[in-house]
């Protein structure tokens, strides 16, 4: 039977879904009412949950396929004109977490920027420019820590040229190895900055060597990436590194249109008081103008004031060029692309087109994949940890919430996002989250008084960090504390009865020979007749020649005082199986 292809864009209706599988409604929606979902007609099920429904209806010969619709950066590229001129490179530095990424850019740079973060990790992405031989260089300084994977992405999808820093005296770490995968997705050129050549057991060729095992071949061996070997701190070598990254530049010949509407990429958003929402943009293409409408997303600005990366005002913006700018409607999201429109009116009407195109996609009000599994598992006792997740900026929210999302709990917790939002902790917050077990969780933002007092009122927790893995590292203990502790049995000694002394509902006095291990008083007992056993007991005390003693061991015979919870028929020739049982805490 020849296969069939359904494109979805986003999600679809039950009802398309339906007309294109070829089935009734009411059989579509049974099927899903059997996996826990009650579904309409209208409802919206997402690419994930059709493709979970398709297998539960057993349709070999059907195949999904998405349909791309998204204004994101990673699916967008301009086709240049012949009247196109060279750019500025932008240059993503990367790599594992404290191997010097942002010490390489302020020294570059002449500023201090690391103590401005907290715990010393780079937290947003930032852009800066700077002049080399009369040449302008972008570079984005992205977070290293592995719970910033998103942020970090998009900046590869940013970049012509990711320069991957790697300490000389640490070698390749899994971030180091997650920056070279990023750039080769990105269709980057690479050019790794081996750091750190100052320290006592740097060893750059080791380096090159473990590099070359990860697919970047170095030059002088053959290969074609270009490696550096710098000290970041000691400004040694970075004129070089520097050279390096405008040579690369122009064997790639980057160019960009300057005669056409502005457009570009959002980098960062968040809200400031007094100025409303403050937005960091690279322009890719045209001249981005003060006065002038753009959109992004399902919003849009007229260009109120634009700074450069050091705080100037400016008054146009060329490509590979980042701006902040103010002015927008609301907060853009992370990695939009942004265009001009020729006027408000204009504007707008693109704002609400994206906002509809993108209510398609929304899995807000849809059936979506994590929904269909958590009711699909009938036999599922996994517990739910509710979360709102504010932050001082989108970027921040994503990362943070993505990387939740990457706490493994075996299936056990089921995490579940009640809110999300940019600011700092408000009343709405504390309104949703009370009653339903949910943490609130800020990043980089505040508390107002009257709101703490409200949440200790309602007994809602509510968690401030500046710090992301403290903040990863709290989530996690959450989770623990909902795991069902491990119950840990742990075998010591087993004992053959020789004699059965008394008997009562919930004691039992016997006597036997230790056969292996030892007995003692506080042990677990199975009660062995045969071949199965018929019951448990608790040592309460053990004896030897009529004297209580602390334990007997392999080859000893003595007696035993035994509590148990029922009855006990216990017979000659019995035998008694001793262990102990302890309640763990479990962790993930």
């Amino acid at each position: 039977m020849e296969e069939k292809t359904i494109q979805i864009a986003g999600s679809i209706t039950v009802d398309e879904l339906s007309k294109s599988l070829g089935l009734s409604v009411t059989e579509l929606i049974g099927t899903l009412f059997k996996n826990g979902i009650v579904a309409t007609i209208n409802q919206r099920l997402d690419f994930e949950t059709a493709s979970i429904i398709l297998e539960e209806l057993g349709l070999k010969n059907v195949k999904l396929e998405r349909k791309n619709t998204s204004t994101k950066t990673s699916n967008y590229h301009r086709e240049l004109s012949d009247k196109a001129v060279l750019r500025p490179p932008v240059v993503a530095v990367m790599g594992h977490v404290d191997h010097g990424k942002t010490t390489l850019l302020d020294t570059l740079l002449h500023k201090k920027t690391v103590d401005d973060e907290a715990g010393g990790i780079t937290q947003h992405i930032s852009a800066y420019q700077l002049k080399h031989n009369d040449r302008l260089i972008t570079f984005l300084d992205t977070p290293g820590h592995e719970a910033f994977a998103a942020i970090r992405q998009h900046g590869a999808m940013l970049t012509d040229i990711v320069v991957i820093v790697v300490a000389a005296d640490d070698g390749v770490k899994p971030q180091t190895v997650e920056a070279i995968n990023f750039a080769k997705t990105a269709n980057a050129k690479i050019i790794v900055a081996i750091n750190k050549i100052d320290r006592e057991g740097a060893d750059v060729n080791r380096t090159m060597a473990d590099l070359s095992q990860h697919g970047l071949q170095p030059e002088e061996w053959g290969g074609d990436i270009v490696m550096v070997p710098i000290s970041a701190k000691q400004n040694q070598n970075l004129d070089q590194l520097l050279d390096m990254i405008l040579l690369t530049a122009d064997l790639e010949e980057l160019k960009a249109d300057v005669d056409i509407p502005a457009e570009g990429l959002v980098i960062e958003s968040h809200m400031e008081t007094g100025k409303g929402s403050v937005v960091n943009l690279l322009v890719t293409g045209g001249e981005l103008k003060t006065g002038e409408f753009i959109v992004a997303g399902n919003t849009y600005a007229k260009v109120r004031t634009m700074l450069d990366w050091q705080g100037r005002p400016r008054g146009k913006a060329t490509p590979s060029t980042p701006v902040t700018v103010t002015g927008f409607k609301e907060l853009p999201s992370f990695g939009d692309r942004f265009e001009e429109a020729k006027d408000e009116k204009t504007a707008r009407k693109m704002a609400l087109l994206n906002a509809q195109a993108a209510s398609d996609e929304s899995a807000s009000t849809n059936v979506t994949s994590s929904d269909l599994l958590r009711m699909m598992s009938t036999a599922d006792n996994s517990k739910v940890f509710n979360v709102i997740v504010k932050g001082d900026v989108l970027g921040s929210v994503t990362s943070v919430v993505d990387s939740l999302k990457l706490i493994d709990t075996g299936g056990e917790i089921t995490l579940n996002i009640v809110h999300t939002g940019v600011g700092d902790i408000s009343e709405n917050d504390v309104y949703m989250a009370a009653g339903d077990n949910t943490v609130i969780y800020g990043f980089n933002v505040n508390v107002p008084i009257n709101i703490s007092k409200m949440a200790a009122r309602d007994g809602v927790p509510v968690r401030i960090y500046k710090v992301i893995y403290e903040l990863i590292d709290d989530a996690k203990r959450e989770m623990e504390n909902l795991l069902e502790a491990e119950i840990v049995e742990e075998d010591k000694g087993a004992m053959k009865i020789k004699g059965v002394f008394r008997t009562e509902k919930t004691s039992i006095i016997a006597g036997g020979e230790v056969l292996d291990g030892d007995v003692k008083a506080g042990y677990l007992a199975r009660v062995i007749q045969g071949k199965k056993q018929i019951g448990e007991a608790e040592v309460i005390s053990v004896q030897m020649e009529k004297n209580k003693v602390d334990n007997l061991v392999a080859g000893e015979t003595g007696g035993l005082a035994l509590k148990t919870t029922s009855k006990i028929d216990l017979q000659i020739g019995d035998r008694l199986e001793f262990f102990t049982r302890e309640s763990k805490k479990r962790t993930l």
